[in-house]
């Protein structure tokens, strides 16, 4: 697929990667010259450096031959005339990345259609959506949804006493008899592992599951991870667009605390958010925060623009004992080593975007992708075709990449855990974690 990004920060580099890793021809727009430097050099792919809100620029890029367009610069403007000028060229599927939380609105008066974009992605939308998930399961350090809410991917951390520390995984299956829950990866001393049978689970372990969600609390029981009471009580650093989307999700369900330095932005913040208490300060200020009750929060959530204040004010409520300390972090080279600092809970704004728009991308073959954080590898969503070779005979007989697993089957509806006696069906819907040296054998598999 001929894929055009227009953009060549944080997201349409990353996104760059990922989809050049999966052999499409990528071509990357930007007026910076940095950045197009970085793309030229890192990615397999043409970068060209020009404002993407330039046809000459975008006919230079090969706008006319383009499949796809994703615009995805800081500027919501720039992205939405990008998409235009795509559909106007005959493009058949634009995607932009938008700010302005009026475009998404309910009651905006023009569709995404009409302007220009067939996806609109917003992405502090996104990232309050992720954070609300968070608070709601409140045993896990990540959760995250596919097929439209059929299918959960959870992540946990096994303490010392969990059940699951010891035995092996079919032990395991064998013990709990073999319930709608498949462990996909495992995160240990920083390598990821796709577990097999025989593998055993040990303390400290950050584990990723494929889960039916109506089996998520049980599941959190047989981890030793006994579903918290329900958060009663938020702190939220950081009065921006996230901070309000999160206090009008959670209005009435929790009493909700937030602090901004900026003076303008608390008080329109506090005309608009009646229900919330908005302070004036600094919240990386301890005595503010002891003042403000830090240690009786259920839970911190850090969203304001600086990663590094996020990072520093999610630690200090780590240390005063919230239950459920969350960080926006926006700089993708800090992902990685938050967990090795304690900090699990962690969203970016940035790969949740990269996530959205290559979901949407590869809607057809492959329904849905998401990057479980920490981890090498993503969770994939293949759905087998008529005559593919993954539909030829059963799963113990097929030749399948060591390096992924399937983790669950969505077949008319129905989630299936397989195992080696299942057998794919055209139109199935395979759930499965793969590194990334697996997915041109996945391909095949499901063509």
């Amino acid at each position: 697929m001929r894929i055009l990004i227009v953009g060549a920060g944080d997201v349409g580099f990353q996104l760059g990667k990922r989809l050049s890793r999966e052999q499409h021809d990528i071509t990357i727009v930007d007026s910076n010259p940095e950045k197009v430097r970085r793309a030229a050099e890192q990615l397999d792919g043409l970068a060209i450096e020009g404002s993407g809100d330039s046809y000459r620029v975008l006919l230079q890029a090969g706008l006319r031959d383009a499949d796809v367009v994703a615009a995805v610069t800081d500027n919501d403007d720039a992205n939405l005339m990008a998409c235009r000028l795509a559909k106007a060229s005959g493009v058949g599927v634009t995607i932009a990345r938008v700010r302005n939380a009026e475009f998404t609105a309910p009651d905006f008066p023009l569709s995404p259609e009409q302007l220009g974009a067939d996806h609109i992605i917003h992405p502090e939308r996104e990232a309050a959506n992720a954070i609300i998930r968070l608070l709601q399961e409140t045993s896990a350090t990540h959760v995250i949804d596919l097929e439209q809410g059929k299918i959960e991917v959870i992540g946990l951390i096994l303490e010392p006493d969990s059940p699951l520390v010891g035995p092996s995984l079919a032990e395991l299956g064998a013990r709990y008899k073999r319930p709608p829950v498949q462990i996909v990866a495992v995160e240990r001393n920083h390598e990821t592992i796709i577990p097999k049978g025989n593998d055993r689970l040990y303390p400290g372990d950050l584990l990723f599951a494929v889960c039916a969600p109506e089996y998520a609390k049980e599941f959190f029981g047989l981890a030793g991870k006994h579903k918290r009471p329900r958060m009663n009580k938020i702190m939220i650093l950081g009065g921006g667009m996230i901070a309000r989307f999160i206090a009008e999700a959670l209005a009435g369900e929790a009493t909700i605390k937030i602090i901004e330095h900026d003076l303008a932005r608390a008080e329109r913040l506090a005309d608009c958010l009646p229900q919330a208490l908005v302070i004036h300060g600094d919240g990386t200020d301890l005595d503010l925060l002891d003042a403000e009750d830090l240690e009786e929060m259920d839970a911190f959530v850090a969203v304001t623009g600086d990663d590094e204040n996020n990072i520093i004010a999610t630690l200090l409520a780590l240390q005063h004992n919230v239950k459920r300390p969350i960080a926006l972090v926006n700089r993708i080279a800090y992902l990685p080593i938050l967990p090795k600092i304690g900090l699990n809970s962690v969203i970016s704004k940035q790969m949740l975007t990269v996530n959205a728009v290559q979901q949407f991308i590869q809607h057809r073959e492959v329904a849905a992708i998401a990057s479980l954080p920490g981890i090498e590898g993503q969770m994939i969503e293949y759905i087998a075709r008529e005559g593919a070779r993954i539909t030829q005979k059963p799963l113990r007989h097929v030749k399948f990449p060591r390096s992924a697993v399937i983790g669950a089957v969505l077949r008319n509806g129905k989630l299936l855990i397989p195992d080696g006696d299942t057998v794919i069906h055209p139109g199935d819907r395979a759930v499965i974690f793969a590194l990334p040296q697996a997915m041109p054998e996945l391909d095949r598999l499901f063509a």
